[in-house]
């Protein structure tokens, strides 16, 4: 991409041509995301440190999210995307890591299951990241993402519906997923990412949103509860 001359253009007080310039912001917007994405779920632990408690989360719900972030940073890196394209998976993967365990932690007990299942993930993980794997497996993999994804956000959707509130769900994480999911969207077409890739973060948006009018309409009935109950005392 001609960077120098998107910057000749603005020197020259006239607008780069769209062909120049929609890869430019994707670019600045990619490394953008991947810059934020290391506080995206800061707030989500912070909150769960100073509650010490999990309560209306979904632990399930963080481990298919780790499991999906493992799966999707491996698979960019082994088709080479470039960094702005999917940077912000490795920061994700290592914050969601924390929220699992910061889960364990305040659970109040923990199965047999659990511990196989960490145990199996810290044993299989790195094998992904060194790319031997097949690649029809690999494939495979990433196409099971979807099921991931929805396994990911589901548990937690119907956790909220079912409590009629969202916990210790953080407003300001799942805003931020929710906006750098849309993001992506763009900077994934512009830089050529696979269809299936691309799917997935439409698919994301479509979770994350789902989330987002939960958190709005159930913090309003709080809201308006509190009030009620003033009237009341």
């Amino acid at each position: 991409m001609d960077y120098l001359g998107n910057v000749g253009s603005l020197r020259n007080g006239e607008f780069p041509e769209k062909d120049c310039l929609f890869p430019l912001v994707s670019k600045l917007l990619g490394y953008f995301l991947v810059a934020v994405s290391m506080t995206v779920k800061l707030p989500q632990i912070m909150k769960i440190l100073e509650n010490k408690s999990v309560r209306g989360l979904s632990v399930a719900a963080f481990e298919f999210e780790v499991l999906g972030y493992t799966i999707s940073l491996a698979y960019c890196l082994d088709k080479k995307l470039p960094f702005s394209a999917y940077g912000e998976l490795a920061f994700l993967l290592i914050q969601a890591l924390i929220l699992v365990a910061c889960s364990y932690y305040f659970s109040r007990t923990l199965s047999v299951s659990t511990w196989v299942r960490a145990v199996l993930y810290f044993a299989l993980a790195p094998i992904l990241f060194t790319g031997r794997v097949d690649p029809l497996v690999f494939e495979a993999l990433y196409g099971s993402k979807y099921l991931i994804l929805l396994s990911s956000k589901v548990p937690q959707i119907l956790k909220n519906f079912r409590n009629k509130s969202t916990g210790q769900l953080s407003f300001s994480t799942c805003l931020m997923n929710l906006g750098g999911a849309m993001a992506r969207v763009f900077t994934s077409v512009q830089e050529n990412a696979p269809f299936s890739m691309v799917m997935a973060i439409v698919l994301a948006v479509s979770m994350h949103g789902i989330i987002m009018i939960q958190i709005l309409l159930y913090m309003s009935k709080g809201e308006e509860k509190q009030v009620n109950d003033k009237k009341m005392s």
